[in-house]
């Protein structure tokens, strides 16, 4: 298997000294008197591909800028990156191995051979298996231990096995298959757990564990109280294997769990679990939408990866929205990225993109091991809709930092109730819009004085009243939130943050902070439970451990 090779530093290229250069240039760039001069700027800077409709126009940027910008990317490599990642070469260095999310969505005549082996029959394979599984459920044919058919689907997984395909669970609730409710359970928490189970019952439940490695501690945990919850309501040993299935590479654990071979979905190691839903991880939500609404959500997802992997750099949508955000991170200062989807089924799209970016760039180091020499991923956050109006849009207005956001509204409601959805898009286009506006000293000044304010009044109340404006933001518009839409939309914040890390010079498909965190909590937990009396290495840990044992103990 080839090898990825990393360029140099990107610091170091030319076109980043000239982007250094720019941004003084640009210092002075208002959007409000770009608009005003240019009557083509929207035009310009704005495209489509694969169902989404992208607005870049209100940006910092002029067509210099874009030129400087992609001339960034090319000098960087990100042309040979994307091929690297497509054609299954090792991209993922410090694990040795590559990330082949994209080939999950492949039709089934395309061909991939990695290590001498074709993958794409082997991810057909996973994709009959689950048009079997699927259409047993929905046509009441698989039954419980008393013979009833399957009525809710537990998905139990964290992280990736849980992010993604709630994601898309809840988005295309619309095309939700009659007869059959998806739940998820991720938290080691049990209280989530309590809440979930007092709306189930065991004999028309189904569990599927997501573990690659069955041994997730929070994914664990959380199948071993089900299966105790499951015997409690009446359920059996003997008919375990009709309310239990697993995805995991790990099939003798899974077997062992009592969860018969047959019903254990496999992954592979070129999957990880931020890029899965596309799998068999995606099972829950084929069960919740129908195999043929599954389809065409990885058919949205090739749409774009054919757009990302053809289209020139100056109108490849991935790339641009990657190369604003290393504009903004590395040349503004920015340090994080609002999401503010306006739509209700697109709620949880924010949660999916957090682990997407910065599970995949929040990294110090570059792919050969030499620490960066730049910022790399941002804070990504947000939220749904008019809600962040009344809440942190404040922030973004008048606050202090830099801030850039992604606007995503469809044109269409599936539910319309009277103006409302009217209403909701106005909202959207206008908060960009009063972003990138503002509002000057001389507009508040007039603007008061029109309300009959005496001169002392407007002076002192006019300060308060500017706007700064010259924010940035995009705005992803599609004609309704489907199958195909999503796919492409989640698709592309994927290719944007791989991008992003090829510039940096970083692996966006480890994560070794992750697993710190895991290794250590163990030690911790064997204090906690007196298996383990020697001190913790700090005086806090071992303070809050005794804080605990103490209550406990009374």
């Amino acid at each position: 298997m080839p090898h990825y090779q990393q360029p140099l530093d990107v610091t170091t290229l030319s076109s980043w000294e000239a982007l250094r250069q720019h941004r003084e240039v640009m210092q002075s760039f208002r959007m409000r008197e770009a608009f005003q001069n240019d009557p083509q700027r929207f035009d310009e800077f704005s495209l489509s591909s694969s169902g989404l409709f992208l607005d870049y126009s209100k940006n910092l940027l002029t067509q210099e800028t874009r030129s400087l910008l992609m001339r960034l990317a090319r000098e960087a490599g990100l042309e040979r990156a994307i091929h690297a990642l497509f054609e299954g070469e090792a991209v993922n260095a410090s694990e040795g191995r590559p990330a082949l999310h994209t080939a999950l969505r492949r039709p089934i005549g395309d061909r991939l051979v990695v290590d001498g082996e074709n993958l794409i029959p082997q991810v057909h394979r996973v994709l009959n298996q689950m048009t079997e599984l699927v259409g047993r459920i929905h046509d009441g044919l698989w039954r419980g231990y008393s013979e009833k058919p399957i009525t809710d689907v537990v998905n139990i997984g964290i992280g990736g096995s849980f992010l993604g395909p709630q994601l898309v669970s809840e988005a295309l609730l619309p095309f939700a298959q009659h007869g059959v409710r998806c739940h998820y359970l991720a938290n080691i928490d049990g209280s989530e757990f309590h809440e979930l189970s007092c709306r189930l019952r065991a004999e028309t439940t189904l569990f599927i564990v997501s573990s690659k490695s069955f041994g997730t501690l929070e994914t664990l945990k959380n199948a071993q109280a089900a299966r105790t919850w499951y015997l409690a309501q009446g359920g059996t040993e003997s008919e375990l294997h009709r309310h239990f299935i697993a995805v995991s590479s790990n099939i003798a654990a899974a077997v062992a769990f009592g969860i018969r071979q047959e019903n254990i979905f496999p992954m592979w190691d070129w999957v990880g679990g931020r890029y899965s839903l596309w799998s068999a991880i995606g099972l829950p939500t084929a069960l919740a939408i129908g195999m043929a609404n599954f389809k065409d959500l990885l058919s949205g997802a090739y749409a774009m990866d054919q757009h990302f992997l053809s289209a020139p750099f100056e109108s490849n949508m991935p790339v641009l929205l990657a190369m604003l955000g290393v504009w903004y991170g590395n040349f503004w200062g920015a340090q994080s990225h609002a999401i503010l989807p306006y739509d209700h089924y697109l709620r949880n799209i924010t949660q999916h993109l957090q682990q997407l970016d910065m599970e995949s760039n929040g990294k110090s180091v570059r792919q050969n091991g030499s620490p960066v020499s730049c910022e790399t991923g941002p804070v990504i956050w947000g939220g749904v809709g008019c809600n962040g109006q009344h809440a942190y849009h404040q922030l973004l207005h008048q606050g202090t930092l830099l801030i850039p956001a992604d606007f995503i509204v469809p044109v269409v409601s599936h539910n319309p109730v009277a103006d409302h959805h009217q209403w909701l898009y106005a909202n959207c286009l206008s908060q960009s819009q009063a972003l990138m506006l503002g509002k000057t000293r001389e507009e508040a000044e007039a603007e008061l004085r029109a309300r009959g304010m005496s001169e002392e009044q407007v002076q002192r109340l006019a300060p308060h009243k500017v706007i700064p404006g010259n924010r940035p933001s995009n705005t992803l518009v599609m004609e309704r939130v489907s199958p195909h839409r999503l796919g492409a939309l989640v698709a592309l914040y994927e290719h944007k943050v791989f991008a992003q890390s090829i510039i940096w010079g970083i692996n966006a498909f480890d994560q070794w902070g992750v697993e710190l965190g895991k290794e250590l909590g163990k030690n911790v937990y064997q204090r906690l439970t007196g298996h383990d009396e020697s001190p913790a290495e700090d005086a806090s840990t071992q303070g809050l451990i005794g804080y605990f044992r103490g209550r406990h103990r009374g």
